[in-house]
């Protein structure tokens, strides 16, 4: 099993430097990556670098890996990545019905073919909109690994849409690639944090979800928390709370 951190939690606590020793002090080996970072290559390795940390995954925007593949896959060959995760599409230009989010996950799987092709994972990231009811129990989600794509499954998102984690990794297993470990506070909890949890301080039922994991052969995990308070007290609770699982 291997944990990552991913950056976007620390969004808000600046200099990156900081956040990096701050993690590896910790116990994290490994974080995620996300679109803002990526402007300073030479800076960002050598700051990974410093605090011994690997940067095993990313989150990249559509427009890169679609528009400029060759800048995608040079950002992730610098930084040593060997996950490209796409992580959303805006809500104007998302498709609408069923025969839309199909053509979507073809539109996908064809971006991902020159990240495939060097040997690198390529997916998608959801949110709650890719589990929508599109009829007859057919979400965007469906539609999207229907086409080949393989998964990053946000469990926290699945379970904010009404689903149950449990049932979506049962239902994709191979095809997820790697899940994002998130927990959700009790109503009427952590409206400070946009109703987020530290991880294992919120509803999830993590012990049901690792033994999904285990059962698929799931084995990389990111931890995330769209809005801390506090990065740090996320970071060391989270870390301990997965370990324990």
């Amino acid at each position: 099993m291997s944990i990552a951190y991913q950056l976007y939690c620390s969004r808000n606590f600046p200099p990156l430097e900081d956040t990096l020793a701050m993690l590896a002090a910790t116990g994290f080996a490994e974080v995620e990556g996300y679109g803002g970072l990526y402007g300073d290559l030479e800076a960002l390795h050598a700051a990974l670098d410093t605090a011994g940390l690997r940067m095993s995954s990313g989150h990249f925007g559509i427009d890169m890996v679609e528009g400029d593949p060759a800048r995608a896959l040079h950002v992730a060959r610098t930084l040593g990545m060997s996950r490209v995760y796409v992580p959303h599409i805006a809500a104007d230009a998302r498709p609408t019905d069923a025969a839309g989010w199909a053509a979507f996950g073809a539109r996908l799987a064809e971006m991902g073919k020159p990240v495939v092709d060097a040997g690198l994972i390529f997916g998608w990231h959801n949110h709650d909109f890719e589990l929508a009811d599109l009829g007859g129990g057919q979400t965007p989600l469906d539609l999207i690994a229907a086409a080949g794509v393989s998964l990053e499954l946000d469990l926290g998102w699945v379970r904010v849409a009404g689903h149950d984690p449990v049932a979506w990794i049962n239902k994709y297993g191979p095809q997820i690639t790697a899940v994002h470990v998130k927990d959700i506070a009790a109503e009427g909890e952590g409206l400070d944090e946009d109703g987020w949890a530290d991880v294992g301080h919120g509803i999830m039922d993590w012990a049901a979800i690792k033994g999904a994991l285990d059962a698929n052969g799931i084995t990389h995990m990111v931890v995330e928390h769209d809005n801390p308070k506090d990065h740090a007290r996320f970071a060391r609770r989270s870390l301990a709370a997965v370990k324990a699982f």
